[in-house]
């Protein structure tokens, strides 16, 4: 793939946590750099800890930086059009445990201002796809936690957005609810749009991503095309994940 238009850019991105009570500083991102480019699947990985969640949600406005900036679509400020080019699935998505999937959906489309006739259709196109089908009368309090995750994909995919964001979309499910999200993220780019996933699932990552980023302690470790990556040193992502989990690869 060559390059091509930047849609995420991010530059030294910091944040810093006081937790506990007496405060204890923590540093969750310490200076990270990376960029999404349009119609790739990009890949923000890294175990249990290393600052991926923390790093989507500074990009999403839900957490705000201590330092660095981030531009979407060529801009760094945010306002409603900018972030309705957006779908987002977190990593635990929470719904109204007494709605059903069609009347979830219908409420996501009102939010992101979709008429009534795009709602209805776009939730019953979702809802296939996502394969729920079999659960249109059933409260979504009564899911599991693979069905709450498919709603949530359908409620991300719902208004088309140009850039999609999942953090931990294989997050419970099943070896065939796996294969079906991930021709679903594949299926994404081949429409066109552009996804940032993070996942500690690396078999997940070797099948989907373009391009990649490895945290490790809240700082970028790796970044590149998968086959730059795995040259000589390093045969495997694991080999990688291994490498920086070794004492002499941490930076106080």
């Amino acid at each position: 793939m060559s390059d091509g238009e930047t849609v995420l850019r991010v530059r030294d991105l910091q944040k810093t946590f006081r937790v506990g009570f007496f405060r204890k500083r923590v540093e969750s991102v310490r200076g990270v750099d990376f960029e999404v480019r349009r119609g790739e699947i990009f890949g923000l990985l890294g175990p249990n800890g290393a600052g991926k969640t923390t790093t989507i949600k500074m990009v999403l406005g839900l957490v705000f930086p201590m330092a660095g900036t981030i531009e979407l679509f060529g801009r760094t400020g945010r306002d409603r059009a900018t972030m309705a080019r957006i779908g987002y699935l977190p990593e635990n998505p929470y719904v109204y445990q007494y709605l059903r999937p069609l009347e979830f959906l219908d409420l996501c489309g009102r939010l992101t201002s979709m008429g009534a006739e795009d709602r209805s259709a776009r939730g019953r196109a979702m809802i296939e796809r996502v394969g729920l089908a079999h659960a249109l009368d059933r409260p979504i309090g009564k899911f599991s936690k693979g069905m709450m995750q498919r709603i949530g994909l359908a409620q991300a995919l719902l208004h088309e957005p140009e850039l999609l964001v999942l953090d931990e979309p294989m997050s419970g499910l099943d070896p065939i609810g796996r294969k079906e999200v991930r021709d679903l993220i594949l299926e994404q780019r081949e429409e066109g749009r552009t996804v940032l996933i993070t996942t500690h699932i690396l078999s997940d990552v070797e099948r989907v991503c373009d391009r990649v980023a490895i945290l490790q302690a809240g700082r970028v470790r790796h970044a590149g095309r998968l086959e730059e990556l795995l040259s000589p040193g390093a045969q495997t992502l694991e080999d990688l994940f291994v490498r920086d989990a070794s004492p002499s690869g941490e930076e106080e």
